[in-house]
C-alpha cells in the first residue's frame, strides 16, 4: 500500500490576525479614515489600527472573553469597527456583526440566539441598547464606541466606554495559534422569510476569500488603492473589503452614519478614492445629489472603479458610471451565505471586438464563477441544465467559503448529494460561464406556464429618466395564474403617466412581460439591506384587483 507523500512546506495556519501585522509591519502609513458618529474625521493609519486591535484582545481577556465566546457589536463603518474585525476574531472569539436596521424584536432574537457576552456600540444605538438590553439574556458587559466626552447617559450593567477601555491596556499582544477552521465571524441573514439565520465563517474560509478578492479578475485591490467602504460592515463581512484592504495595504475611508449623496461626494472628493462598493439605492442618493448640483464634474472625482452588488445593477446606473465618472463598473453577485462573492463580472479579452450594444449586456449579467465557487442550475425535477445563455433553473453554489449550514440550527442537511448549496436564485448560465440572475424563486412571477423575471422589468423601467425607484411582483390573475403589476416612485418633479412607461417598457421588455398597471407610490420598503421587501408589496397588494382595461384581461 503506497504512502502519501507530503510536501516540505511549512505548515502556518491561516489566520485573521495576520492580516494585521502584515498591514502594520509593511504598509503603517497607509491611511484610514473615518466619519465619525460623534461628528468629524478621524485619522489613523494601519499602524494604529493594529495598536488598537491589540489593545482591544487585551481589554476582552481583561472581561474574561476566551475563545469561541461570541462578541457582538452595533456599529457603523469606522476605526473602531476594524479594530473590532481583528481584535476580536484575533484572539479566538467570534465577531458577531448585529444590523441595526433590523427590527428590535430581530435584534433581541439574534443576539439570544448567538448567546452574545459582550456587546460594543455606536452612540447612534444608544437609545435601541437601552431599549432592548432588558431582553438580552446573555450579556454582560456594554461598551460605547467612542470617548468619555460623548458617553450618553444609559443604565447598563457593566457599561464601559471603548476609548478608556482600550487605553488601559497595552499595544503588545501575542496573536494566538490555533486551527484555521475556527470560527472567527457570525453574520445573521436579514430575516425576510421567518427568523434571521446565522451563518458563521471560519479564519480559513475568510483568508481564502480575502486571496480571491485581490485577484485581478476579481476586485484587484491593491496598494496603491484608496477605497471608500460604503457597504455596512454589519453586512456580510462589508464584502470582504475590511480584509482585503489590510492585505494589499490600501487606504480605507469609511463613511461612519452618513450615506446620503452629498456626504460621499465629499468624501470621494476630500480623499481621493479610487474605488468603492455599494448598493444601487445608496448610488442613486449620490445621483440625486449631482442631479441637484449639475455645476459638478463626477469625473473630476478620479474613480476609477466601482463595485456595485446586493441587487441587479440597472442599465442606466452602469452607463452613468461609465459615462459619466469615466468610472468601471464591477457588478458581483452573493449572499451572506457566500461570504459573500460568488460570482464577479470582469470581461473577457474575446469582449474586445464585441460591439458596444452587445457588450452592456454582457456587463449588466452578474459574472464568472471566480477559482474556489463551483456553480449550477437545476430545474423543478432536479436536472441539470446546461450553460448555454437560454435554460434556467434554482442556482446552487459550492466551495471553501461557501455556508454547509446556519449557527445553531438542527434541521437536515441543507446540501445536495454533490455538497452544493441552494441559493433560492433562478438564473441562466451561458458559454462563456456568465451567470444572469433571473429573480429570486419567490419573486418570479409565473404567467401563462412561463416565466417573468421581475429583475429585468424594473431595470428597464429604472432607464426612464422619470423613474427613481421601482419594483415589480406578481398580482393573481383568474386566467394567467399571475401578471405583473409595476411601483413606481417617481423621481424629482417626473409627471411621467402610466401609458408613457408601458410604451416605453414596450422596446426593452417582451411585450407578454409588460405590466398589466402601474401604480405610483412615494416610497418603497427595503430590507435592512437595501434590497427592495418584495414580500411586504406582495402582502401589501394580496387583493389587488387588475382594471377590466389591462392588456392581458
Amino acid at each position: 500500500m503506497s504512502q502519501n507523500t507530503y510536501g516540505l512546506m511549512q505548515d502556518r495556519p491561516l489566520l485573521i490576525s495576520t492580516l494585521i501585522e502584515h498591514a502594520a509591519r509593511f504598509h503603517p502609513d497607509a491611511k484610514i479614515v473615518s466619519r465619525l458618529p460623534e461628528g468629524g474625521l478621524h485619522r489613523t493609519d494601519w499602524k494604529g489600527v493594529a495598536d488598537r486591535s491589540r489593545q482591544l484582545a487585551n481589554a476582552l481577556q481583561s472581561l474574561g472573553v476566551k475563545q469561541g465566546d461570541r462578541v457582538a457589536t452595533l456599529a457603523w463603518n469606522s476605526y473602531r469597527h476594524l479594530a473590532l474585525y481583528y481584535g476580536v476574531s484575533g484572539t479566538g472569539a467570534i465577531l458577531h456583526t448585529v444590523n441595526p436596521r433590523l427590527f428590535p424584536e430581530q435584534i433581541e432574537y439574534i443576539v439570544n440566539h448567538a448567546e452574545d457576552e459582550v456587546l460594543f456600540f455606536d452612540i447612534s444605538f444608544a437609545a435601541l441598547v437601552q431599549q432592548i438590553a432588558p431582553q438580552l439574556k446573555t450579556v454582560k458587559t456594554y461598551v460605547v464606541m467612542t470617548n468619555r466626552a460623548h458617553m450618553p447617559d444609559l443604565d447598563l450593567p457593566d457599561l464601559r466606554c471603548f476609548d478608556e477601555l482600550l487605553d488601559a491596556h497595552s499595544t503588545e499582544y501575542d496573536w494566538p495559534e490555533f486551527d484555521e477552521r475556527c470560527a472567527s465571524t457570525l453574520c445573521y441573514t436579514s430575516g425576510t422569510t421567518g427568523q434571521p439565520k446565522g451563518v458563521l465563517y471560519s479564519h480559513r474560509s475568510t483568508m481564502l476569500h480575502t486571496l480571491m478578492e485581490l485577484s485581478p479578475d476579481t476586485f484587484g485591490i491593491h496598494s496603491n488603492e484608496t477605497m471608500l467602504l460604503v457597504v455596512p460592515m454589519f453586512h456580510a463581512n462589508a464584502w470582504g473589503m475590511p480584509y482585503a484592504a489590510a492585505m494589499a495595504g490600501a487606504q480605507l475611508v469609511f463613511p461612519g452614519p452618513r450615506l446620503d449623496g452629498e456626504s460621499l461626494y465629499q468624501l470621494m472628493q476630500g480623499e481621493g478614492v479610487t474605488f468603492s462598493q455599494g448598493v444601487p439605492t445608496v448610488w442613486l442618493m449620490l445621483f440625486q445629489y449631482l442631479d441637484k448640483n449639475p455645476q459638478l464634474d463626477p469625473r473630476s472625482l478620479g474613480v476609477k472603479r466601482v463595485g456595485i452588488g446586493g441587487a441587479a445593477v440597472p442599465r442606466s446606473m452602469l452607463e452613468r458610471f461609465e459615462q459619466q465618472f469615466g468610472a468601471v463598473v464591477v457588478q458581483g453577485w452573493g449572499m451572506t451565505e457566500t461570504s459573500p462573492i460568488g460570482v464577479v463580472s470582469q470581461l473577457l479579452p474575446k469582449h474586445q471586438a464585441t460591439p458596444p450594444q452587445e457588450l452592456v449586456k454582457i456587463k449588466l449579467k452578474q459574472g464568472r464563477g471566480v477559482w474556489g465557487v463551483d456553480i449550477k442550475i437545476v430545474d423543478v425535477d432536479g436536472n441539470v441544465q446546461p450553460w448555454d445563455g437560454v435554460a434556467y433553473g434554482e442556482l446552487f453554489v459550492r466551495g471553501p467559503w461557501i455556508a454547509s449550514g446556519y449557527y445553531g440550527n438542527k434541521a437536515p442537511d441543507l446540501l445536495d448529494a454533490q455538497g452544493y448549496f441552494p441559493t433560492g436564485d433562478v438564473a441562466t448560465i451561458d458559454p462563456d460561464g456568465f451567470l444572469q440572475i433571473i429573480d429570486r424563486s419567490k419573486d418570479v412571477i409565473k404567467s401563462g406556464g412561463e416565466w417573468i423575471s421581475s429583475i429585468d422589468v424594473e431595470n428597464a423601467a429604472l432607464s426612464h429618466p422619470g423613474v427613481q425607484e421601482a419594483a415589480v411582483i406578481g398580482v393573481s390573475h383568474p386566467k394567467w395564474q399571475e401578471r405583473p403589476l409595476l411601483l413606481v416612485v417617481r423621481a424629482a418633479g417626473s409627471t411621467v403617466m402610466p401609458r408613457e412607461l408601458i410604451d416605453f417598457l414596450g422596446a426593452h421588455v417582451a411585450r407578454w412581460w409588460l405590466p398589466d398597471e402601474v401604480v405610483f407610490v412615494e416610497s418603497l420598503p427595503h430590507t435592512a439591506t437595501g434590497k427592495l421587501l418584495k414580500t411586504q408589496l406582495r402582502e401589501q397588494y394580496r387583493d389587488f384587483q387588475l382594471s377590466a382595461g389591462s392588456a392581458f384581461n
